[in-house]
């Protein structure tokens, strides 16, 4: 089984564009994926989008952290074709049907894998302005690696961690 772990990063940030109803504004600056038929990352940028999408069509599965709403949205001026179709685990919205509430890639990370974000997607932006794509890439690669550690942990033991306020708290999942 072909499972795309997928994360991208913006050009632009949402206020620059009208808001969070206008994420298909975005731009894309970076995207990274690991696929686990290939056993490593990928990077690609504006340039190679296609490349992208088309790693994506052939995936069995497309797993990543806010996927429906973010990722896909700022990919959909790059394409026809419309990847919600694409077979899709999106995580935080996985959860979010479980709480009622959203949670924190990073909230997830430090209670299941004890580790934290490099960063945050302003940063991002900041970075990819000031010419510096080797950071972009490196944080991007980074929430890749913690979800696909996350979607594993949560295939092995039927559940993930948040914190929950000070109180780190277990989720079920049926993945």
């Amino acid at each position: 089984m072909s499972i795309i772990y997928l994360d991208l990063e913006t050009k632009c940030l949402a206020d620059e564009v009208g808001g969070w109803d206008y994420i298909d504004r975005l731009e894309l600056a970076v995207a990274v994926t690991y696929n686990t038929a290939r056993g490593g990352f990928a990077h690609y940028t504006e340039d190679s989008v296609g490349a992208l999408i088309d790693e994506l069509s052939q995936a069995d599965l497309v797993v990543g952290f806010n996927l429906l709403r973010f990722d896909y949205t700022v990919l959909r001026p790059y394409t026809e074709r419309d990847l919600h179709e694409l077979p899709t685990l999106d995580i935080l919205q996985h959860l979010y049907r479980r709480l009622g509430h959203r949670v924190k890639l990073d909230s997830c990370a430090r209670a299941t894998l004890g580790v934290t974000k490099s960063g945050d997607g302003v940063q991002s932006v900041q970075w990819f302005r000031a010419g510096h794509i080797d950071k972009v890439i490196r944080y991007c690669e980074q929430d890749v690696d913690i979800v696909r550690q996350l979607h594993e942990f949560g295939r092995q033991h039927k559940c993930i961690y948040i914190t929950d306020g000070r109180l780190r708290r277990p989720v079920k999942v049926n993945w």
